[in-house]
C-alpha cells in the first residue's frame, strides 16, 4: 500500500490525531528501509513460543504480491490425540500469516461484508467479490442468536467511512480501525452516543443503536398498540445498508430523506429504505416519545464516536474498523486478561495486528483439530508477540477463522466447511 500525498487535509489531519490516542499504545512511526530489513530478519528467526522446546517447526514463504508475503508455520509433526487437544504439549499448530508492507503494497486493508449488513458470506466469497488479492474473517456477529439478521455485526461496524454498526458497551470489545489515508492501523476502545433533535421543536430522543433489531419489552410483547407500554424499549436508526427491508413488528418508524425530514410515520415497524433514505424505529414507550418527537418536520442527528480520550472520530471515506475481543499485546507487551470458560480455551483464532515499523499483520491459527490444536488467548498472545505484532487484537476465531488469497482458502476451518461471517479484512490486489 503507498502514500503518494505530500500532506493531510484537515480533515484528514483531525481524524489522525484523533486516532492517535485511540489506544493507549498505537503504532510508531515506520523507519527506514534498512530497518524494517533487519526486523523482517528477526521475525524469520523466531521460533513459536508453543509446547515443548524440542518440537520441529518448519515455515515456508511466498512472496504474494509486491509487499505483500505468505507465511505458513507449522509446529510439532504428530497428529494430536483427539482427548488431548486442549492439554497437548507436543501440538501440532498451523499457522499461517499475512505480512503487509503499506510502503511497497498496492491497494489499502479494508473491511467489506456482503449485498447487505444482515446477511453473511464465505470469507473466500467476500474477497474474490471485491477482487481482492488477500483477506480474512474480521468481527464477532450475531451469527445464530438471529436467524433472520445473522450478520449483524456485534460492536464497531465501520465501512468507507460509514459507522453502520456503533461499538458495543462490551468492555472486552476492542476495535481495529484502518486510515487509508495514512495506512496506519491503531487499536482500542471506541465508544458511542446518538440523538435525533426536531429542528423546529426542540425536542430531542436519544438514539441506542445503528442497525440493531429493537427489542420489544417483556411485559409488553402482548399489547398490540406500543404507545401504550410504559416499559423502556429501544431507539434504532436504520440505513439502506441494513438490509433488503427493515425489522418488522410492533412499534413505530419515521422514515427520513437525505435532509432528515420526515416521509412517512407508521404505528409498525417494517419498511424498504431507497437511497438516501434513514428510519428511525423505537419500542416499548419510546414508541409514543419517538412519534412525539418526529411529528412532520425535519430531523436532525448526531452521531459522535470518541476514542478512548474522548476525543471526537471524524468520519471520512477512507476510513474502515471491526470489532474485536481483547487485546493481545500493546507497545509489544502481552496485556491479555486473565479469563475463564470456553472462550479462553484452544480455539482456532484470528488475529490483526501492526509490527513497531508499520507492517500490518494478520494470522490465522488452525485448531480444535488433531492436525492443528489452537491456541488459549495467552498462547495466542504470546504467538502474536513472536510473529512481531507491537499492537495486536484478537478478531472473531473458532469456526469463523479463515485466510483466502486470491478466493481460495489458505487454512482449514475447523468446521466441516467454511463459515458464513459477517464481514472481513481484506487487500485488494
Amino acid at each position: 500500500m503507498t502514500t503518494t500525498r505530500a500532506g493531510l487535509s484537515r480533515v484528514a489531519a483531525a481524524t489522525a490525531a484523533a486516532l492517535a490516542i485511540l489506544a493507549a499504545h498505537s503504532a510508531q512511526a515506520a523507519p527506514p528501509a534498512r530497518a524494517a530489513t533487519a526486523a523482517q530478519a528477526t521475525l524469520a528467526a523466531r521460533t513459536l513460543p508453543l509446547g515443548d522446546a524440542d518440537l520441529v517447526e518448519t515455515r515456508t514463504s511466498q512472496t504474494l504480491a509486491r509487499g505483500v508475503t505468505l507465511t505458513r508455520v507449522v509446529r510439532g509433526t504428530e497428529p494430536a490425540p483427539a482427548d488431548e487437544i486442549n492439554t497437548t504439549t507436543r501440538g501440532p499448530w498451523v499457522v499461517n500469516v499475512l505480512t503487509i508492507d503499506p510502503r511497497k503494497a498496492r491497494g489499502h486493508l479494508e473491511a467489506t461484508y456482503g449485498p447487505d449488513l444482515a446477511r453473511t458470506e464465505k470469507t473466500t466469497d467476500l474477497v474474490r467479490a471485491s477482487g481482492a488479492l488477500v483477506g480474512v474473517n474480521a468481527s464477532f456477529f450475531t451469527f445464530t442468536a438471529n436467524a433472520q439478521y445473522p450478520g449483524d455485526p456485534v460492536g464497531l461496524g465501520l465501512y468507507g467511512g460509514k459507522l453502520l454498526s456503533e461499538p458495543s458497551s462490551d468492555p472486552a470489545e476492542v476495535n481495529f480501525v484502518v486510515d487509508s489515508r495514512t495506512d496506519r492501523v491503531v487499536m482500542g476502545k471506541l465508544s458511542w452516543s446518538g440523538s435525533v433533535h426536531n429542528r423546529d421543536t426542540g425536542a430531542s430522543l436519544l438514539l441506542e443503536f445503528i442497525n440493531h433489531p429493537p427489542v420489544i419489552p417483556a411485559g409488553c410483547t402482548a399489547l398490540p398498540d406500543q404507545t401504550q407500554c410504559t416499559q423502556p424499549g429501544d431507539v434504532v436508526r436504520f440505513t439502506p445498508e441494513f438490509a433488503a427491508a427493515t425489522p418488522s413488528g410492533a412499534g413505530a418508524e419515521v422514515v427520513l430523506d437525505r435532509r432528515g425530514c420526515v416521509v412517512r410515520t407508521a404505528t409498525s415497524r417494517g419498511t424498504e429504505l431507497t437511497t438516501g433514505q434513514t428510519s428511525l424505529q423505537a419500542t416499548g414507550r419510546e414508541t409514543a416519545s419517538l412519534l412525539q418527537v418526529a411529528g412532520e418536520g425535519c430531523l436532525r442527528t448526531k452521531s459522535d464516536l470518541v476514542n478512548e480520550k474522548g476525543q471526537r472520530v471524524p468520519l471520512h471515506s477512507g476510513l474502515t474498523g471491526v470489532n474485536g475481543r481483547y487485546r493481545l499485546t500493546a507497545d509489544g507487551r502481552i496485556v491479555v486478561p486473565d479469563g475463564t470458560g470456553s472462550f479462553f480455551d484452544r480455539n482456532p483464532r484470528t488475529v490483526g495486528g501492526t509490527t513497531k515499523d508499520g507492517r500490518i499483520v494478520l494470522a490465522t491459527i488452525d485448531g480444535r483439530m488433531t492436525s492443528s490444536v489452537g491456541t488459549t488467548m495467552d498462547e495466542t498472545a504470546a504467538v502474536a508477540q513472536a510473529l512481531g505484532m507491537h499492537d495486536a487484537v484478537n478478531l472473531d476465531g473458532g469456526g469463523s477463522t479463515a485466510m483466502s488469497v486470491r478466493g481460495e482458502l489458505v487454512n482449514r476451518p475447523s468446521g466441516t466447511t467454511e463459515r458464513l461471517v459477517g464481514d472481513a479484512l481484506i487487500l485488494r490486489g
